[in-house]
């Protein structure tokens, strides 16, 4: 699997996505009030309206359930469930080390 996607939070997502667009240039895609997809950050990525955490890595599979036995076999702890939401579904988890992260699919 490889790193496919950066997620940042914002508890005041105008307020963030307008330093972005001014400080760098970058422009998004709207989902709505609370999700704003990076359009050309130079990765693909988005930011969720809530509260400030770190950015979440995505990475991707073509096998969601494959990755989920890999990933809790290795030692992962699984903090949020396989879930669906529009354009596929994913699930999070932590690495042993402490790191949030998730594993997404298209499908």
């Amino acid at each position: 699997m490889k790193i496919d996607y950066l997620e940042f939070s914002s508890p005041d997502l105008p307020a963030t996505q307008d330093f972005f667009s001014r400080a760098f240039g970058w422009s998004f895609n709207d989902y709505g009030p609370e999700y704003q997809e990076l359009a050309d950050a130079g990765v693909a990525g988005g930011i969720a309206s809530g509260a400030l955490a770190p950015p979440l890595v995505i990475l991707k599979a073509d096998d969601l359930e494959a990755a989920l036995a890999r990933v809790t076999a290795a030692g992962a702890v699984i903090t949020r469930p396989i879930f669906a939401f529009p354009g596929g579904r994913r699930f999070q988890f932590r690495e042993p080390g402490g790191t949030e992260m998730a594993v997404w699919s298209p499908a």
